[in-house]
C-alpha cells in the first residue's frame, strides 16, 4: 500500500530510535559516511547521532543566530560541558580561563569535574568593583595564553555586561578561542557570533523555550571544524535532545521575539519602580544608569532593551532585618510570582540569592527576579503592594 503523504506544515516528531537502511551496501555507506559529522546527513542511523526533528528545530535556532550550524542538546549544562570539551586535546591541552561572573552551575562545573575529574588546568578572571577591567583581562590572557575563554555576555545574579567585543578581540590576538553564554541576552539583543566568538551557548530552556516545560541547551557556531568536533562529542557521549522536546522547543520558538520584548519592557519598567523605593538598598539592572555595567550595556545592545532579569537587595540595619525583609516580601507576593529556581517562564518568578549561593553572595536581601511578559500593571502592583506590606 502507497503511503499518504500528509499535507502538514510541520515536521513530525520522528520517535524512532534507528532508521531504515533497507540492505547491506546501504547500511556500510551510511555508517562510512557518519564518520564526516554532516549537519544533516543524507540518511539518518540513530537519533542518538541525529534525528530529523531535532536537525529541524536547529535550523529554527540557526535562523535566530544568524549562524551556519546550531547543534541542541538535553540541557543548558550539557551544551556547556559539548561546547568546552572538544577543546579538551591530552596533555596538549592549553589552559582554560572562565570569567567568575557567572552562572554558579557552570563554575561547579569547572571545580567539580574539569579541575578534579579531568585534571585541567582552570584559571579564573574576577571583576573588580562590579566590571571586567579590559586592560587587565589583556595582561592575564597574554600571560596565560589559553586554549579559550568563557564569558557570559549578562552575568548570572549580578547582571554585570561584559564588553563582548574587546574580550573577542583581545582573545584573537592572543590566539584564544571564545566561547560566550548568551542566555540572558539571547539573540535579539546581541549576536557575539557576529564579532567573531567561535561557540555561543544558551540554555533553551529559558527564553527560546520561554514556558518553563522542558530543559534543552543548543551550541551554535559558525566554523565548519568546531560543528564536526561537537556532533562527534555530541554523539560519543549521548547529549542529544529528545525529538519530543524539539518538536515543543520548535513551536515555542515562533513565539521567541514576541514573548522577549515584552518580558525586557516589562524588566524596565519595574527597575525604575523598584530603584525609586526606599526599602530597596540596590537594584541590579543594567538597564539602569547606576548600574556599573551600565556604559557595556548601551554599547552592545543599544536600544533594543537591557534583558529581562532583575536582581535587588533590601535595606536593613542589620542581616536579620534584611532577611526578615526579604522573607516578608516572597510571602506577600505568593499567590502570583513564584519562588522557582529556574527563569525565563511565561509570569515573573523569583528565587532568593543568598540560599543558593550563599558562600559567594552572602547579601541576606538579596531576590533575583525573573520577569515574565504578563501585564505591567499587574506585575508592578503585585510587587508594589507586596513592599508596602513588610513591616
Amino acid at each position: 500500500m502507497k503511503k499518504k503523504e500528509i499535507n502538514s506544515s510541520r515536521v513530525p516528531v520522528y520517535r524512532d530510535s534507528g532508521f531504515e537502511l533497507f540492505d547491506a551496501d546501504t547500511i556500510s555507506n551510511a555508517f562510512k559516511k557518519e564518520t564526516d559529522n554532516e549537519r544533516e546527513p543524507d540518511l539518518y542511523i540513530y537519533s542518538r547521532y541525529r534525528n530529523p526533528t531535532v536537525v529541524s528545530a536547529e535550523e529554527e535556532i540557526m535562523k535566530l543566530e544568524g549562524c551556519k550550524w546550531a547543534l541542541l542538546t538535553q540541557s543548558g549544562m550539557s551544551a556547556i560541558d559539548t561546547a568546552v570539551s572538544i577543546f579538551q586535546n591530552g596533555k596538549n591541552t592549553r589552559p582554560w580561563l572562565f570569567f567568575t561572573e557567572i552562572y554558579g552551575g557552570t563554575l561547579s562545573y569547572a571545580d567539580a569535574i574539569l579541575k578534579k575529574r579531568r585534571g585541567l588546568d582552570i584559571h579564573s578572571f574576577n571583576p573588580v568593583n562590579g566590571r571586567y577591567d579590559i586592560a587587565d583581562f589583556e595582561l592575564v590572557i597574554k600571560s596565560l595564553k589559553p586554549e579559550f575563554v568563557y564569558i557570559e555576555t549578562i552575568s548570572n545574579p549580578l547582571l554585570i555586561v561584559s564588553d563582548v567585543i574587546q574580550v573577542i578581540e583581545i582573545a584573537r590576538k592572543w590566539n584564544s578561542k571564545i566561547i560566550v553564554d548568551n542566555t540572558f541576552a539571547t539573540p535579539h539583543l546581541f549576536k557575539p557570533l557576529d564579532h567573531g566568538a567561535d561557540i555561543v551557548v544558551h540554555s533553551a530552556t529559558k527564553y527560546f523555550s520561554g514556558h518553563g516545560n522542558l530543559t534543552a541547551g543548543v551550541v551554535c557556531g559558525n566554523d565548519n571544524f568546531i560543528m564536526k568536533s561537537a556532533i562527534e562529542y555530541r554523539k560519543f557521549i549521548g547529549h542529544m535532545l529528545s525529538p519530543d522536546d524539539a518538536y515543543r522547543l520548535q513551536t515555542q520558538l515562533q513565539s521567541f521575539e514576541l514573548r522577549f520584548t515584552k518580558q525586557c519592557e516589562n524588566a524596565s519598567a519595574l527597575s525604575e519602580m523598584l530603584a525609586n523605593n526606599q526599602l530597596i538598598n540596590k537594584v541590579y539592572f543594567p538597564g539602569l544608569k547606576t548600574h556599573e555595567t551600565h556604559s557595556e550595556a548601551l554599547k552592545l545592545f543599544g536600544d533594543k532593551g537591557f534583558g529581562a532579569m532583575i536582581t535587588f537587595d533590601f535595606s536593613g540595619k542589620d542581616a536579620d532585618v534584611k532577611r526578615r525583609r526579604r522573607g516578608e516580601f516572597i510571602r506577600n507576593v505568593s499567590s502570583k510570582i513564584k519562588l522557582i529556581p529556574t527563569l525565563g517562564d511565561p509570569h515573573t518568578i523569583l528565587m532568593p540569592v543568598e540560599p543558593v549561593w550563599g558562600a559567594k553572595y552572602p547579601e541576606p536581601g538579596m531576590i533575583r527576579l525573573s520577569i515574565g511578559f504578563e501585564k505591567y500593571e499587574d506585575l508592578s502592583g503585585t510587587v508594589q503592594k507586596a513592599i508596602e506590606q513588610i513591616k
